[in-house]
């Protein structure tokens, strides 16, 4: 199956791909081009079973590709610590589908469609 190259160099893919995938898990719901919401949608999918299988494995790889951001000030919660205590246990009878993505018109600059992807 084709991905999409959104325009970007590999390097700068995986980069906005990896911004894109902490900051939906640090605020469960984010705006974007429909384009980067269908490529992030596997990302984050990927993610949440690694966060679901729960071992050191599944941790460091999700290590690997999540940025290293406060997700919960007083908690003194990061992404990665979010993924695994908060996200993942509630897709635990969930085979896949963990995204939703709603539609919300063209931007107003360049009339790209713009959606909300959010966790379900």
């Amino acid at each position: 199956m084709a991905y999409r190259k959104l325009g970007r160099t590999s390097a700068q893919r995986k980069a906005l791909l990896r911004d894109l995938t902490t900051d939906l898990i640090i605020n469960e719901r984010i705006e974007t081009t429909e384009a980067r919401a269908k490529e992030l949608r596997s990302t984050v999918e990927k993610m949440i079973t690694l966060g679901k299988r729960g071992d050191l494995h599944a941790r460091r790889q999700a290590s690997a590709f999540i940025r290293n951001e406060v997700a919960n000030e007083e908690a003194g919660q990061d992404a990665l610590q979010k993924l695994f205590t908060d996200i993942a246990p509630r897709y635990e009878e969930r085979q896949g589908g963990y995204t939703r993505i709603l539609k919300v018109g063209p931007r107003r600059g360049d009339g790209a469609p713009m959606v909300i992807i959010e966790l379900v």
